[in-house]
C-alpha cells in the first residue's frame, strides 16, 4: 500500500504564496502556480509524463491522493503541501490538477468528502481502500520524483529564478514604459533560449 493566483472556488483560501519556475504549477503562468511546471506559460517543455524537473503524469495525482488518504483523511491543500514536503518542493501539484481529481474520485465513489471547519475533508471509501491496497509497496509517485533529483541544481535554479523575478519587479515598479517593454522582450527571449537548450539536447 502506498503507506499569485488561487482560483476562487478551487479549494482552500489559505494557499496564497506564489512559487516560481519548477516550483510553480504545471498550469500556471510564469512565476506562479503549484506544481513542477516549466519555466514559461502552460505546461512547460513538452507534456510527456514525469521527466525534467520532476514533472508528474496526470495519473500520478490520482495515485498520490489515494496514497495520502490511505494514511489518514486530509483536505485538498493539505495533500498539496504533503506532496511538496515529501519531494522537498521538487513536485507541488497545482490546485487546478488536485481539486478536479478529488471531484472525479468522489464521483467514482472512491473517496468521500465531508465539510469540517470550513474545509472539505476527504477519506477513502471501501472501494478506495481496495484500490490503494492494490498498489505495490514503495511505489508512491513522490518516490519516483525523488529518485535522481538534482537538489543542488534545484537550489541554484531557485535562486536564479528569484533573482530574475526581483529584477523584473524593480523594472515594473520604477521603469518607464519603454524600459518595461524591453524587460518583457528580454524575458521572452530568455524563455525561448531555454527551450532551445532542451531542443538541442534531444
Amino acid at each position: 500500500m502506498y503507506a499569485k493566483k488561487h482560483r476562487p472556488g478551487w479549494g482552500d483560501r489559505e494557499m496564497r504564496r506564489p512559487a516560481f519556475g519548477p516550483w510553480g504549477g504545471p498550469d500556471s503562468s510564469w512565476g506562479q502556480g503549484g506544481g513542477p511546471g516549466g519555466f514559461g506559460r502552460g505546461h512547460g517543455h513538452g507534456g510527456r509524463g514525469r521527466g525534467r524537473g520532476g514533472r508528474a503524469r496526470r495519473g500520478d495525482v490520482r495515485a498520490s491522493i489515494l496514497a495520502l488518504l490511505a494514511e489518514r483523511p486530509m483536505h485538498g491543500y493539505e495533500m498539496i503541501r504533503e506532496i511538496a514536503e515529501r519531494t522537498q518542493d521538487a513536485w507541488k501539484p497545482s490546485p487546478g490538477s488536485v481539486y478536479p481529481t478529488l471531484q472525479l474520485l468522489e464521483d467514482e465513489g472512491v473517496i468521500a468528502g465531508e465539510e469540517s471547519g470550513g474545509k472539505k475533508l476527504f477519506a477513502l471509501t471501501e472501494a478506495g481502500r481496495e484500490e490503494a491496497a492494490a498498489q505495490p509497496e514503495g511505489t508512491a509517485p513522490w518516490d519516483a520524483v525523488n529518485q535522481g533529483f538534482d537538489r543542488e541544481g534545484s537550489r541554484e535554479a531557485r535562486t536564479a529564478v528569484f533573482q530574475v523575478a526581483d529584477a523584473l519587479r524593480q523594472v515594473m515598479a520604477t521603469g518607464s514604459e519603454d524600459q518595461r517593454a524591453k524587460a518583457f522582450a528580454v524575458m521572452n527571449d530568455a524563455r525561448k533560449k531555454l527551450y532551445l537548450i532542451l531542443a538541442e539536447a534531444e
